[in-house]
């Protein structure tokens, strides 16, 4: 099959690109260093033609609003038009673990908008929602350093390992479209602050830890279960401990 991954050049796309070819796939890099920019639509008539699968892990370049509602709008439909056009038929787009539920998050709202345009499309469609990325703790981390004391939301963690994320992903661009919603998390769940604590001894980071529940999280206030999965998710095989190996063995 001839898979094109929008966001192909990304932490998750070049890992998905991989796989995809490991398997015996066409898996095409789509991004703005390749010469194909869905916001303006340039080169995406041309990187589609033949495509069979799209695989969507664009990313806007600001988490502000209104640019990140105005990106993932501009992407989407763009995205979408072009797959008409060009007979896709199968859009897999990657989309986040409570979307729906955190109010006042222009980001997450931007993601909500961009499941439902999909769905729109016409176009058989398959949408995973993942928790955060173990990759990501350390950026949380800093986000939240007020006096060299991190503080981080309340509530439950469930991240999940990037190399789990391009597996699945791949997995679902050779599968039958679902025309629905699959959530997939990490294999443990914890408080929100002990993960970020093992991530900063992970790191030999010095820094204390503090669970705040009026902290907001990225601008939105956090129940106990915001971050993570209602009912059956599936889950990577990576633990934290595992992720903590392998993400010391790389910087050797």
């Amino acid at each position: 099959m001839r898979i094109v991954v929008i966001g192909g050049t990304g932490l998750i796309g070049s890992k998905t690109i991989k796989l995809l070819r490991r398997a015996g796939h066409d898996a095409v890099a789509a991004a703005p260093s390749t010469g194909v920019n869905t916001v303006t639509g340039d080169g995406l008539d041309a990187v589609l033609i033949g495509a069979d699968v799209v695989v969507d892990l664009a990313n806007s370049p600001s988490f502000e609003p209104p640019a990140v509602i105005d990106f993932f709008n501009q992407h989407e439909a763009n995205l979408v038009a072009a797959e008409v056009r060009a007979g896709v038929q199968h859009h897999v787009v990657l989309s986040i673990v409570g979307t729906d539920r955190l109010q006042g998050n222009a980001y997450f709202q931007a993601k909500v908008d961009q499941e439902n345009a999909v769905k729109r499309s016409g176009v058989p469609y398959t949408i995973i929602r993942s928790t955060q990325f173990m990759e990501f703790i350390g950026t949380i981390a800093d986000a939240g350093d007020k006096g060299g004391v991190i503080h981080v939301a309340a509530g439950l963690f469930q991240p999940i390992a990037a190399d789990d994320v391009a597996a699945i992903v791949a997995e679902t661009a050779q599968s039958k479209p679902r025309n629905g919603t699959i959530e997939i998390a990490g294999p443990e769940r914890a408080p929100f602050d002990e993960f970020v604590g093992r991530y900063l001894a992970l790191a030999n980071d010095r820094r204390q830890v503090r669970s705040d529940p009026e902290w907001a999280y990225f601008g939105s206030r956090l129940d106990r279960l915001s971050l993570v999965p209602l009912a059956d998710a599936r889950l990577g095989r990576i633990d934290f401990a595992a992720w903590g190996v392998q993400r010391a063995a790389a910087l050797v």
